[in-house]
């Protein structure tokens, strides 16, 4: 998957707030308390993220409605393995990133599991 832009990561974030598919129309509005944006701006970033893989569409009667491909923690695994692979020496910032885990990442490193509510 393709890094996201500003405004890209701005519609995954309302995305990633909801369990529902989201219209352009939805988001717009779900935007407008923060920032005033075009109808048309919001369907070229949806498009362009559908077109990156990070959201799947369905059209519904004449509107298409956008859903997550990931959840935010696997597009955050899948940006710190870009990372490594662009790295000169990937085990080396592996093990310097390592130094600072946290005990409860440890943990969880552990077992094998997120951490997350439904883990504990």
């Amino acid at each position: 998957m393709q890094r996201l832009g500003g405004l890209e990561a701005e519609v995954m974030n309302e995305l990633w707030s909801t369990d529902e598919p989201q219209s352009v129309h939805d988001l717009v509005e779900r935007l407008s308390g923060r920032k005033q944006l075009a109808y048309t701006t919001i369907l070229t970033v949806v498009t362009h993220l559908h077109e990156k893989g990070w959201v799947q569409r369905e059209k519904r009667s004449r509107a298409y409605f956008y859903s997550l491909s990931c959840s935010r923690e696997e597009a955050t695994s899948q940006a710190l393995r870009a990372l490594l692979d662009s790295s000169a020496d990937p085990s080396a910032v592996l093990l310097h990133f390592a130094k600072t885990v946290t005990d409860p990442e440890f943990d969880a490193l552990r077992r094998g599991r997120t951490g997350g509510p439904t883990d504990q």
